[in-house]
């Protein structure tokens, strides 16, 4: 087996803005697998100062997974201190490897193309203007469930903008969630979550930093507003770890991210752990390119989602890869006509 990475700088249309940090590009690499005339491909796509590992971190381990595919591969699930990215990376390219038709992961009905996901519209920062225009789109393309990052503006202004929103939609109507990005300390949280939850939003990621866990279990006790954790999630990756991180905050949902949260196999420890517990969940992609969003999406589905997933990036760069999903107001659909076109990316040429 061979192995080749390229890597890649994805351009987004628009900065893309959180509470945390802004964005023009984001750098990627491809994990490309070659076995005999077979080739699989996954995306590795981790964020410096959001991820947990550094660009340098992901490039040993890279080199480490190029040296000797064959063990990491067959030793995934028992690799300690592999990165989350790079366990995704391999997970997908691994899964594309051996598939029977060029980016089916997981067959399913919605890979027939005979399902769809229905996912939330995303309304990134900016200015008060920008938003609104947003805002507008998604509610004319149909979408049910928007979700708003906030945290950039004056908190008044984001109040404002929801309270011109459920002028004209009630609860029942369009689902309001908004993520914070840890962007709010615990006192400024206790009064924002409340004037949020009579606006009937629906709930709050991550409203406070990480690793505040006496501060975040008083928010899920106490708070009118549902939290849903994601930061939190980072890093914590052994069974025991994410037991007593659950069993000490106890949120009432988790966002899951698998470049961020221990790739395929850890989110499914996360949804595993959250049943027993009562703790609903969501998906959601990372800034990937269409590559990853194809293989989340897939595995999202697998999952038989009640709510709406947050699988509604694929728009976002300048020089994204082409892909087989499609979207069609609020619903994520696949075309099964097609497949994943890796030529767009790169010469898979390993002689």
């Amino acid at each position: 087996m061979k192995v080749k990475v390229i890597s890649r700088n994805l351009q987004f249309k628009r900065v893309a803005k959180t509470s945390r940090k802004s964005f023009n590009e984001r750098l990627v690499w491809y994990v490309v697998l070659q076995d005999d005339e077979k080739i699989g491909v996954g995306e590795c796509a981790p964020i410096e100062g959001l991820s947990a590992e550094s660009e340098k971190e992901v490039e040993i381990w890279l080199k480490k997974v190029s040296d000797d595919p064959i063990y990491y591969i067959k030793n995934l699930p028992y690799i300690k201190g592999m990165p989350s990215s790079v366990k995704f990376a391999l997970e997908v390219a691994n899964l594309d490897l051996n598939s029977q038709k060029n980016g089916v992961l997981f067959p399913s009905k919605f890979s027939d193309g005979k399902d769809s996901i229905k996912i939330n519209g995303l309304i990134w920062m900016g200015d008060l203007k920008y938003m609104q225009e947003q805002i507008q789109t998604k509610l004319e393309n149909g979408y049910k469930c928007i979700k708003l990052k906030i945290g950039a503006l004056n908190f008044n202004d984001e109040l404002n903008l929801i309270k011109e929103i459920r002028k004209n939609f009630n609860k029942d109507e369009l689902i309001i969630r908004v993520d914070a990005n840890g962007g709010f300390s615990y006192k400024d949280a206790i009064v924002n979550l409340e004037k949020l939850a009579k606006l009937d939003v629906h709930s709050i990621e991550q409203p406070i930093p990480k690793d505040n866990w006496t501060h975040m279990r008083s928010l899920c006790d106490y708070s009118v507003l549902d939290i849903a954790l994601d930061e939190e999630l980072i890093g914590v990756n052994s069974l025991r770890e994410k037991e007593i991180l659950l069993d000490s905050i106890k949120p009432k949902y988790l966002v899951l991210k698998p470049s961020l949260h221990g790739g395929l196999m850890g989110c499914d420890e996360w949804i595993n752990l959250s049943k027993r517990r009562g703790i609903k969940w969501w998906i959601t992609s990372y800034l990937e390119s269409n590559l990853a969003l194809n293989a989340i999406s897939q595995w999202a589905y697998m999952k038989n989602p009640k709510i709406h997933q947050g699988l509604g990036t694929g728009g976002l760069f300048l020089n994204n890869i082409s892909s087989p999903l499609y979207l069609d107001s609020e619903n994520l659909h696949f075309d099964s006509s097609k497949a994943m076109d890796y030529k767009e990316l790169f010469d898979a040429d390993f002689s």
